[in-house]
């Protein structure tokens, strides 16, 4: 029951990264005729200098919208951590079944085999995780 839970979700999530990254290379390509385009348009209107400052003005906009996005999900972040939302991870650990499960799994595949598996693991994990600023650690 488990091996097929587990199936079915890597089976979700591989063709979901496939979907999405299919969207994004497609994206990418429709955002990139478009600014030929606009480029093409605005040389043959009005020069070659305008058509870079035109193009480098659409640019600024797409990043002044990322830059908003990304300040959005900071403080989103930062009012749930302050709310006390647990992680879940936390929320994982405080439920037997899922314990009792982890448990069958290092006795099904074992210690030896599962330490390099979780050593990996954890690197990506420290990796992917976001780092503290000197602002958010007064105590250094």
């Amino acid at each position: 029951m488990l091996q097929n839970f587990i199936n079915d979700s890597i089976g979700f999530a591989l063709r979901t990264t496939t979907l999405i990254t299919a969207v994004a290379i497609s994206l990418f390509v429709t955002t990139s005729f478009l600014c030929a385009a606009a480029f093409v348009f605005v040389l043959q209107s009005f020069g070659l200098v305008f058509a870079c400052m035109s193009g480098a003005g659409v640019f600024f906009v797409i990043t002044l919208i990322a830059v908003g996005c990304y300040l959005y999900q900071q403080r989103r972040s930062k009012k749930r951590l302050a709310k006390g939302v647990k992680s879940a991870f936390a929320t994982a650990m405080s439920d037997p079944m899922m314990v009792a499960a982890g448990l069958q799994i290092v006795r099904a595949v074992g210690v030896k085999r599962l330490l390099p598996l979780l050593a990996i693991g954890a690197i990506a994990f420290g990796l992917m995780t976001p780092r503290k600023s000197s602002e958010d650690n007064p105590a250094e």
